[in-house]
């Protein structure tokens, strides 16, 4: 069957497609226990894209729910690209990912073009194979940790809730210069940081701040899953100021972030980190932490 494609942007054309948009992601989270998109990319979607955004629904004649959809946004200095294809049609995966894929990367260049992130949950060779065929290579792995709680281990570390409409200005100072090569934590405004104080998960309290003679030496923001089976305690962020590193500061701030999600009733400790970020992962191995899943990046530049 003949797959077409819808192109919305934001506005009114993008709400009207929501709905459908939303069925499709949700029963992708269902048969997956993970929900797609990434975080800045479910951001743009819910809060109606940034410059460059475009979303792009693939339907079929006889059938009453999108076959699949494919976002393009554009971050700080480069593209994010995401593509969800519905379960019922992940065997027509070599068929329907081509023509998604190729109809995104046209919008790129259309565009200027640019660096392309695709990140993918659980990456098999079928998508190395698509991202391939439009000029992508595999990049960077993430791998999501996990760990019962509450932790055996505990901290005195002193920390305090976010302030917010005070502290922003001296968490960007500290969150950029922690993360000054990091393609999506680093480089982040006061936009990037109001788009997050927006959702619905956002909790000042669960934004963990530790100060040293009244100067921000670290954070550890967490957020709380309760959408899952089992809740999860997300580790959303956590960072120290260089000028502070190697004090033992990022071990204490990831166990007073769990402490906190422990208080706040979640079963279930969680975090994405890099699979060669050596120093972080034998840090969360010692607290605990397990694999639970794999995600890969594969990149490339459109022109």
């Amino acid at each position: 069957m003949p797959l077409n494609i819808l192109q919305r942007r934001a506005g009114a054309e993008l709400a009207e497609s929501m709905a459908d948009i939303d069925s499709l992601l949700e029963a992708v989270e269902r048969a997956d226990g993970q929900r797609p998109l990434s975080d800045h990319m479910w951001l743009d979607l819910r809060q109606g894209g940034r410059p460059g955004f475009a979303g792009l629904l693939g339907v079929q004649d006889d059938h009453d729910h999108l076959v699949a959809y494919c976002q393009v946004s554009r971050g700080n200095e480069s593209w994010s690209l995401d593509l969800v294809v519905h379960p019922h049609h992940r065997y027509e995966m070599t068929t329907i990912g081509p023509q998604m894929l190729h109809a995104a990367i046209n919008i790129i260049q259309a565009e200027g073009g640019g660096h392309v992130h695709w990140w993918v949950f659980e990456p098999t060779p079928t998508y190395t194979n698509l991202a391939a065929d439009i000029g992508l290579s595999p990049g960077r792995t993430m791998l999501q940790l996990r760990v019962q709680l509450p932790l055996t281990q505990s901290t005195e570390i002193e920390t305090c809730a976010f302030r917010v409409g005070t502290d922003e200005a001296q968490w960007l100072e500290v969150n950029n210069r922690a993360f000054a090569d990091h393609p999506e934590q680093g480089h982040w405004s006061t936009e990037t940081l109001a788009s997050r104080f927006a959702t619905s998960w956002f909790n000042p309290e669960g934004l963990l701040m530790h100060h040293e003679h009244d100067q921000l030496a670290g954070f550890c923001w967490t957020k709380l899953h309760t959408d899952t089976t089992p809740h999860l305690g997300e580790i959303y962020v956590v960072a120290v100021d260089p000028a502070f590193a190697r004090r033992g500061l990022g071990r204490a701030l990831t166990i007073a972030g769990l402490q906190h999600l422990s208080a706040e009733g979640a079963p279930v400790g969680m975090l994405y980190v890099a699979a060669d970020n050596f120093a972080a992962l034998s840090l969360y191995r010692s607290l605990g932490f397990t694999t639970h899943h794999t995600q890969r990046a594969f990149v490339g530049d459109v022109q």
